[in-house]
């Protein structure tokens, strides 16, 4: 019974104590989360009036974010009776054990920096890095994650991504489909050029300025062979590469002109 009224009084004494910091931490924390948001959705607001960039909007947001939220825990510990500044000193101390052991993590936050300062990408390029391929998709404090053209999504670290080789796609708007068709050398190569030409001019997801253009690139062992160099923007990309092959084997087709390809013979013995 004894025990029982020791730990009662022990309970009353911490709820005494403490009851009323933690309430108040509770209540800053579902206070200051909100306020968060609100700050958040306000700068977003902010930003997109004037225009800034989707792929800058996101990571400023993120990185304000989580300074918003540190400033907040530091807030509630101050609620809750710890020594702020001796836990900043803490704090400190374990930073810098951290950022030598995280020292690729903090080259990832400066790689993110340097492609927010000289964006040589933004959401929705089409680019080529790492040895991957793919629509950049977001760019975050650490990582930047592109979709495949499988639709797979990629997470490449931002360190790498500013340090390495960048091949952007979209920036020019405007991307070269190269093909190679061959024909006969018994075809003629001005009605060959004039048939492969009018593939190209009559559809409409070619563009007329970069002009298309087809011209003799290769005397091959079996064949004649075209280059065959339409222009598309980076949306018609695929279809124009796909629908060229297909249409210049049908109007090849409908001239007369053959395409080489291997002929089996049969020998037949005689019983």
């Amino acid at each position: 019974m004894e025990n029982a009224d020791k730990y009662l009084d022990m309970g009353i004494e911490f709820i005494t104590n403490y009851g009323l910091k933690i309430i108040g931490a509770i209540i800053i924390w579902i206070i200051g989360s909100w306020i968060i948001k609100k700050i958040n959705k306000g700068l977003g607001k902010i930003m997109s009036k004037r225009n800034y960039d989707e792929s800058l909007q996101k990571f400023l947001l993120n990185l304000v974010g989580w300074i918003l939220k540190i400033l907040l825990i530091l807030a509630i510990l101050a609620k809750l009776g710890v020594e702020t500044t001796s836990f900043a000193a803490i704090l400190a101390a374990a930073g810098l054990a951290i950022g030598m052991a995280l020292q690729g993590s903090l080259g990832n936050f400066a790689g993110g920096v340097l492609l927010m300062i000289f964006k040589p990408i933004k959401i929705g390029d089409l680019i080529e890095a790492q040895g991957e391929l793919g629509v950049v998709k977001e760019i975050e404090i650490f990582t930047t994650k592109i979709v495949s053209p499988t639709n797979k999504e990629i997470i490449i670290p931002n360190g790498a991504l500013s340090n390495g080789n960048i091949t952007n796609y979209s920036t020019e708007g405007k991307l070269r489909v190269d093909l190679t068709i061959g024909v006969s050398y018994d075809a003629d190569i001005k009605q060959t050029k004039e048939v492969l030409m009018k593939v190209l001019t009559d559809n409409p997801q070619v563009l007329k300025e970069p002009a298309p253009s087809v011209n003799v690139s290769e005397l091959a062992d079996s064949s004649v062979n075209f280059a065959v160099r339409p222009y598309a923007t980076v949306a018609d990309y695929w279809d124009v590469y796909f629908g060229t092959i297909e249409k210049c084997k049908l109007a090849l087709d409908a001239a007369g002109i053959e395409i080489p390809y291997p002929h089996s013979v049969e020998i037949h013995k005689e019983a």
